[in-house]
């Protein structure tokens, strides 16, 4: 138990840092706004054995988002997905991104979901309030910080990055 706390500690520690400049009031000439930054979370993974083929497994998280760049789309989210990762079709997902008003980003993201190949892309499908109407994409690489036998996981973002705008299309993303 000593150890796990000091890894939630550790992992604590490092999320903390000094905090994100608020995002630009302007958006550049193309409409499209860049960010990146972190995602500390941590959940619960269910594995369902598949005999010779692997295994499956369904991932619920939650954690805390910390943005930046000069016009990111806001500081601090609360960011939750559900993902399923799957030998055959690997890793497919949803997530939802809360800030402090209560305003949510709807995404859709998929990946290999292997530890080799953990690159995860997603493209932003819609919103509610000051974000109703975003298109985009980002991407990211997912690394586990804590796994038990119990199912309980925690984990990091890494690599995390994106850029996105306000109503037209999805035409021209990555």
């Amino acid at each position: 138990m000593r150890i796990f706390a000091s890894i939630v500690l550790a992992v604590a520690a490092a999320a903390c840092g000094p905090a994100p400049q608020p995002p630009s009031a302007t958006a550049p000439p193309s409409g499209w706004r860049e960010f990146e930054g972190s995602w500390n979370a941590t959940g619960s993974r269910r594995t369902l054995s598949l005999g010779e083929r692997g295994r499956s497994a369904i991932l619920d998280l939650k954690g805390t988002m910390l943005l930046s760049g000069k016009a990111s789309p806001g500081v601090g989210f609360q960011g939750e997905a559900i993902a399923l990762v799957d030998p055959k079709a690997g890793l497919v997902g949803r997530a939802v991104w809360t800030d402090e008003r209560g305003d949510q980003v709807f995404s859709e993201f998929t990946g290999e979901g292997t530890a080799a190949k953990n690159r995860i892309t997603g493209t932003f499908i819609g919103g509610t309030g000051r974000f109703a109407g975003v298109v985009g994409d980002y991407e990211l690489s997912w690394q586990y910080v804590v796994e038990s036998e119990d199912g309980t996981i925690q984990g990091r973002a890494t690599g995390l990055k994106g850029r996105f705008r306000i109503g037209g299309s999805q035409e021209g993303t990555k």
